[in-house]
């Protein structure tokens, strides 16, 4: 028995788009889906209740940070992440591997796993897919993910063709390691870079592994978007219909929706949340800096097509003052908007999805955010 069910409920006839439910231990939610990054089992500045008002029925944790701080034993002696932070919902876990591979200077990587330093005291760490699976299981999250090795963009072909094995025989290790599968679903993550036939390698492998959802890793790693959706229009066809697709580390709103063409089913991002804390904030418009000095005398509303709790009750101006003298009420209200902007982005695609008008729909919305002008600000 699986801890995950996934259930196709249409394709957009426009674009191919899929309309789906994912089922976990703690409920189910409509794909796509943006899942907000808790990193350290919170997502920074909102409490639980208020990721149930913006309409969140998942959020993502991070294995590397939790082992660090507070340590996995703490999470699991206090019940599991979810009675640790109070969240009866969805939770989703990373392996770890991207930050290992990202925060650490020093690393070295080998068949068993990979050395590398805690980037907070430089102590000398090991973490191994065993370890990585372990841990995970100890946090208790609904989804888990497979340890992988994360390439560096650019890499070049022999070197990327050896990383996919390996991340493949990691994958398998992971599985094997595995100790509660009825309860947590483990995903592989399919690598390869922008090489067609390295990701179409990656996705065999792991398909005949059988894994109840797979991820789509190694993109929004400093690519331009042409390479990343190129990448996606080769390698979502190569995944099963009948289980979820994960496209990870990708929040930008034209992002979003492009994935979900290309037919992705969750996505997350700590892009809203990070970008809220200097005041730059994703509007039906554009993008918006709340901070920038034309904002001092703007009585108006954030977004005026936005119903979100601060827009519905705070100016850019009250906005502007908040952000610019560093009071923590500001971070938490524009935090709360981008957020809400993103969960109902997705929503808005599910609709587009279910009346076969997505294409139509990422027109309009390309149209009216900008993202259609000549050099358009993005994220």
């Amino acid at each position: 028995m699986t801890a995950i069910k996934y259930e196709l409920i249409k394709t957009c006839k426009q674009t191919g788009a899929r309309l789906g439910r994912v089922t976990t231990p703690h409920g189910s939610f409509e794909t796509p889906v943006f899942m907000p990054v808790g990193t350290l089992a919170t997502v920074k500045t909102m409490a639980p209740e208020e990721l149930k008002d913006i309409g969140a029925n998942i959020i993502l944790s991070n294995t590397y940070h939790l082992w660090l701080r507070p340590g996995e034993d703490i999470v699991e002696e206090a019940g599991g992440l979810h009675k640790f932070m109070n969240w009866d919902g969805s939770i989703l876990t990373d392996s770890g591997g991207f930050q290992v591979f990202s925060l650490s200077d020093m690393r070295k990587i080998e068949e068993k796993g990979v050395h590398f330093r805690n980037h907070l005291s430089g102590e000398k760490l090991f973490l191994s897919p065993e370890g990585a699976t372990k841990i995970q299981n100890s946090l208790g999250s609904d989804i888990m993910m497979a340890f992988d090795e994360c390439p560096p963009y650019p890499a070049t072909y022999d070197y990327m063709k050896s990383s996919v094995e390996r991340t493949s025989r990691w994958a398998e290790r992971c599985l094997e390691a595995h100790q509660k599968p009825d309860q947590q679903g483990l995903f592989g993550i399919v690598q390869g870079g922008e090489y067609e036939d390295l990701r179409k390698q990656s996705a065999q492998d792991l398909i005949s592994l059988d894994f109840p959802g797979y991820a789509i890793g190694g993109l929004s790693v400093g690519e331009p978007k042409d390479v990343m959706n190129r990448v996606l229009d080769f390698t979502t066809p190569l995944l099963p219909d009948d289980k979820p697709r994960y496209l990870m580390g990708v929040g930008s709103p034209d992002s979003l929706v492009d994935g979900a063409i290309r037919g992705v089913d969750m996505f997350d991002c700590v892009l809203p949340t990070r970008i809220a804390r200097n005041g730059t904030c994703m509007t039906s418009k554009g993008r918006v800096v709340v901070r920038n000095a034309k904002f001092a005398r703007d009585f108006t509303p954030l977004d005026d097509d936005c119903d979100c709790y601060t827009c519905r009750n705070y100016t850019k101006a009250y906005l502007r003052h908040l952000i610019k003298t560093n009071e923590t009420l500001g971070i938490r209200l524009t935090t709360y908007h981008n957020l809400y902007f993103l969960v109902k982005l997705m929503k808005d695609v599910r609709e587009a999805i279910k009346e076969d008008r997505l294409g139509d729909f990422r027109d309009q919305f390309f149209d009216q955010y900008g993202f259609n002008k000549p050099n358009a600000k993005n994220f």
